[in-house]
């Protein structure tokens, strides 16, 4: 039995996507895959919902308080992650642990570690080796996580041509992708604090895009056109604009200033299957508030499994993970 330790200096870069990817392809190559994500007290927030997703994703039996145990204090926090690794293990072949970026816990699981770096200019193959040298054998490699798509083969090349005898493994360059950091209807509305008044089975669709509804009728359909996969705020006193933004792609239309559609929005919004939210913010307010969300997105939803498997299946090296936890690829 292998333990696959996922880890990060850093705040939201990925590890919980790196997890769901790692996890799905083992568990399509046959391995009975474990899961568990220890925490500090201090930073349980979300948490929960990550290590419940993952739990969904591998149909584990284990309750979740064993898969996402809170240590609280701060002695013996090793040992206490060791048991809560033994009771998650018993009959798997590999379990992923995410966790914080400690050696000794790693040291103590004897455990493989895949460390998640967010991508910034300032990242080198030297900066890497000096963060990470001291992790040894222990460590598998790096995953350089949400590079911009123009930017992947350049950051390869770059990262690969700096790499001495003994530099550290680039597992993966990830390229950003909306879709895996993209919220759902019924997520933007319990943001918002809004209602949603019609099409509530559509809650589960993803938002990609965010568009304004701008303040005079000119840009109409042609304007709104220009993404898909949008939600669109637009002044609840404005009509036109609803109307124009309805004639093209979306997932949602989002009215501000807590103002009730016109009959012929709504029965348009009914026609095309788009759900109405509205809320009682006014328009800059609502915008701003939903971008705060968008950074905050949590990687949670089954629904961007595919394009994940889809970025990680072209990026990343399982090969390496599966030759440096001694198993069968």
């Amino acid at each position: 039995m292998a333990a696959l330790y996922v880890t990060s200096l850093a705040e939201g870069v990925g590890k919980t996507t790196i997890c769901a990817g790692l996890a799905k392809h083992l568990l399509s190559n046959g391995q009975k895959v474990g899961f568990l994500k220890p925490i500090l007290a201090k930073e349980a927030e979300g948490s929960d919902s990550d290590a419940l997703f993952i739990k969904q994703i591998l149909s584990l039996d284990e309750p979740l308080d064993s898969i996402c145990p809170v240590i609280s204090g701060q002695d013996k926090v090793v040992n206490r992650i060791r048991e809560a690794y033994d009771q998650v293990s018993r009959g798997k072949d590999v379990v992923i642990v995410e966790g914080v970026c400690e050696r000794s816990i790693v040291e103590a699981l004897d455990a493989r570690a895949i460390i998640v770096e967010g991508y910034s200019r300032e990242l080198s193959q030297v900066k890497l080796n000096n963060s990470y040298q001291d992790w040894g054998e222990y460590l598998l490699g790096i995953v350089l996580n949400k590079v911009p798509r123009s930017q992947v083969e350049s950051v390869r090349n770059e990262i690969t041509s700096q790499r001495g005898g003994d530099g550290i493994k680039i597992l993966g360059v990830l390229p950003e992708d909306r879709v895996l950091f993209a919220l759902s209807v019924g997520e933007l509305a319990r943001h918002l604090q809004g209602e949603i008044l019609n099409c509530t089975e559509k809650s589960g669709e993803l938002v990609e895009n965010l568009m304004l509804g701008a303040m005079t009728v000119d840009p109409g359909p042609e304007y709104f056109g220009r993404k898909t996969n949008k939600a669109v705020v637009v002044r609840g006193e404005r009509p036109d604009m609803q109307i124009a933004a309805l004639e093209t792609s979306m997932r949602c239309l989002i009215l501000s200033g807590n103002t009730a559609p016109i009959p012929a929005v709504r029965y348009r919004a009914e026609d095309k299957n788009v759900p109405i939210i509205v809320v009682k913010s006014d328009t800059m307010a609502t915008v701003m508030a939903i971008e705060n969300a968008l950074n905050k997105a949590r990687f949670n939803q089954e629904k961007k499994l595919p394009k994940l498997t889809e970025i990680m299946e072209k990026h990343f090296s399982f090969q390496t993970v599966y030759q440096g936890l001694g198993m069968a690829s």
